[in-house]
């Protein structure tokens, strides 16, 4: 047998339910029941005869069809067959046996009909707030499938009618769905507190949980839970969570907090801090202007460099030109970051970018350089690509030499399709074999014929070349 019926041949052979799956894990019962229907199951590549023709099976059909007693693992056999007759009695068989309710949920959507009624009624009749809990993983994943709302939709009216307690277990889930459907439901019946929803919504990793918690905190905040609400979104690491904090303050009336996030590292919380200062008829393009004017100045957060940018006036690009000098790297790159959103680029001053120790930095300055790039000279980025370069400048010579123009850039491409480096060599590849299929618009130059010659030469030898 194939490794993916191995349960169900150990199974068949005898072996306890529990010895045979992790059945604490949905991966395991779909594995089994896809398993038991694998064709080799049925007819094996090798000499001799399928399990359902074995002793075992024919015992197991028999035993089904008498009435005669059954174990857990030879009925999950049974509820698995490929047979929809098989199942569906099986399926009259599986009353009190919770062991088997997985599998029971499984056939929820099964693709006869008349099994697919009987599961759904066995599932109905079984299914309370304990092991909907238990079951929940499963169910949630068969809901992906077609006719899988029926599953769904009955956890989901289960738990809304258990404890609290039932649900804690889902909401602090290790899978991502299943804590995505169980939050949807605290959300709907309001089993969170405002002050459990914000810190959920700091706390989780996931975009959409924070979002549905950030929101429903907010919806429920009043004046006297805000300091409680409020805090653990204003300090969350998501830039969700803290964006929907800092877009609460107006409705509170606090504009003075907002006025702490107009440097924060996000683009989308700085924004909303300007939007609530505006509300409130403050002008924010004040305050970036002051911090920016003192580089030395203890005051002086990486965002104020690039809020300036996002919200000032190309006359602002004297302040931040000096800033290209401050010993910290994030501001240096927020300002070269905020002359590139002025659209104030001197590429004599912008070049020497490209040389910060910073790799932040110099992709910053890349991205800034990348529409005047024909203007920087062609054998000087050429040389940024030798190896003994750091990567990050490596990386940023390949990006403005692929902006600079057809030829040179075929001459880049053709450098690095032996590099030692596989990404910038995978980036290359396709720039030579779209040259080789449709040209190259100034073959004429001098080179770009040998070029091209090159090229093919080089990925033909590595398509020979043994894996």
């Amino acid at each position: 047998m194939r490794e993916r019926s191995g349960a169900a041949q150990r199974l068949a052979e005898g072996a306890a339910l529990r010895d045979v799956l992790d059945t604490g894990d949905p991966a395991a019962w779909l594995e089994l029941d896809e398993g038991t229907r694998a064709e080799e199951w049925y007819w094996p590549p090798d000499a001799g005869a399928g399990w359902e023709r074995t002793h075992d099976g024919r015992s197991l059909l028999a035993a089904l069809a008498a009435g005669a007693p059954l174990t857990d693992g030879r009925l999950a056999l049974a509820l698995c067959h490929r047979d929809g007759r098989v199942r569906h009695r099986a399926l009259g068989r599986a009353a009190g046996r919770p062991e088997l309710l997985p599998l029971v949920a499984v056939r929820c959507t099964d693709w006869a009909e008349p099994v697919r009624a009987r599961a759904r009624k066995r599932l109905a009749q079984a299914l309370d707030a304990e092991t909907a809990a238990r079951l929940a993983p499963l169910i949630r994943r068969l809901g992906d499938r077609y006719r899988g709302d029926f599953g769904l939709g009955l956890l989901g009216d289960v738990l809304r009618r258990a404890p609290r307690e039932r649900l804690d277990p889902l909401l602090a889930s290790t899978d991502r769905a299943v804590r995505r459907f169980a939050h949807g439901l605290a959300v709907e019946t309001g089993s969170l507190s405002p002050v459990e929803l914000a810190r959920t919504a700091a706390r989780d990793d996931d975009a959409v949980i924070q979002t549905l918690c950030a929101e429903a905190a907010l919806a429920a905040v009043t004046v006297e839970n805000a300091a409680e609400v409020l805090d653990p979104l204003l300090a969350a690491r998501s830039p969700r969570a803290r964006s929907a904090g800092v877009t609460a303050l107006r409705r509170l009336g606090r504009p003075e907090r907002a006025t702490g996030f107009l440097g924060d590292r996000s683009a989308l919380v700085r924004a909303c801090a300007r939007y609530v200062l505006r509300q409130h008829g403050i002008d924010p393009l004040p305050w970036y202007r002051e911090r920016c004017a003192d580089p030395a100045g203890p005051a002086l957060p990486p965002g104020a460099a690039i809020g300036l940018g996002e919200c000032g006036e190309r006359a602002d690009a004297a302040l931040l030109w000096p800033l290209l000098d401050h010993p910290v790297p994030g501001v240096r790159a927020r300002a070269v970051a905020g002359l590139r959103t002025l659209d104030v680029t001197d590429v004599s001053r912008m070049r020497p970018m490209l040389d910060d120790p910073s790799p932040g930095v110099v992709g910053e300055a890349t991205l800034a350089l990348l529409p005047s790039a024909g203007s920087l000279p062609a054998q000087w980025l050429l040389r940024r690509l030798d190896p003994a370069r750091p990567r990050w400048e490596r990386v940023s010579a390949w990006r403005l030499l692929d902006a600079h123009g057809e030829a040179v850039r075929l001459r880049a491409a053709v450098a690095l399709l032996e590099d030692p480096d596989v990404r910038l060599r995978a980036r290359a590849a396709p720039v030579v074999r779209r040259a080789l299929v449709w040209g190259v618009a100034s073959r004429s130059e001098p080179g770009v014929t040998e070029l091209l010659d090159r090229g093919r030469a080089v990925l033909e030898g590595s398509a020979a070349a043994p894996r």
